[in-house]
């Protein structure tokens, strides 16, 4: 920890910027097993928000972990870490008015927890964080295993694999609740959008209704 830091006060508050873009930051955290179709919700989430005209912007594992985390490995403690990243850079992103998405396995839930106290405290007020369990059978995701993962897994090739050799700890009060063993994609996306739009969180601009 360095000691030789201080916090240099903005002048521009979060609630200017909030009225200048005229769009409310916030962080949508998606959690689940390798292939439960974390990613796939998360491009296309990303893709209907910005084609709304409203600024959003993706964190995954192809983003993050070749970049700001690739000293990183998976024990639990690099994943401790690997979270933790994510979660400040998240919260960056939504206090510049953008919608984060995050699309991570995060099998812990104090990890989890860390992140939405990490957004909910601050000097002005927190910022939203909606924790989006996607959520799917081991059984089913092994079917699909789309990287071949689960496989390598079962042969012990990979070591701490989430949900074979290494926990999934299950949300316990997710605000949305995704079975994507039953839900297609497009329906997926309707669902948070649904509950983002019932909770006050995004406002579709005029131009795109």
């Amino acid at each position: 920890m360095a000691t030789n830091i201080t916090w240099h006060a903005a002048n521009l508050t979060r609630a200017e910027r909030t009225t200048l873009r005229n769009q409310r930051g916030l962080t949508i955290w998606l959690t689940g097993l390798s292939a439960s179709g974390k990613s796939t919700i998360a491009v296309a989430l990303e893709q209907h928000l910005l084609h709304l005209g409203l600024s959003a912007y993706r964190l995954d594992g192809d983003n993050v972990r070749f970049g700001l985390n690739s000293d990183l490995g998976f024990s639990e403690t690099d994943r401790n870490e690997n979270i933790r990243r994510i979660a400040h850079v998240a919260k960056l992103f939504a206090d510049s008015t953008a919608i984060a998405i995050t699309s991570f396995i995060s099998p812990y839930k104090k990890d989890r927890e860390t992140a939405r106290k990490l957004h909910e405290e601050g000097e002005e007020g927190g910022l939203p964080f909606v924790e989006c369990w996607v959520d799917i059978p081991v059984e089913e995701a092994e079917k699909r295993d789309p990287k071949g993962l689960y496989k390598k897994a079962r042969q012990g090739i990979i070591k701490d694999f989430t949900g074979i050799t290494a926990p999934y700890e299950v949300p316990d009060n997710a605000e949305i609740h995704l079975r994507t063993d039953q839900l297609s994609v497009e329906k997926s996306v309707v669902k948070i959008m649904g509950y983002l739009q019932e909770k006050g969180l995004v406002t579709i601009p005029a131009a795109a209704k």
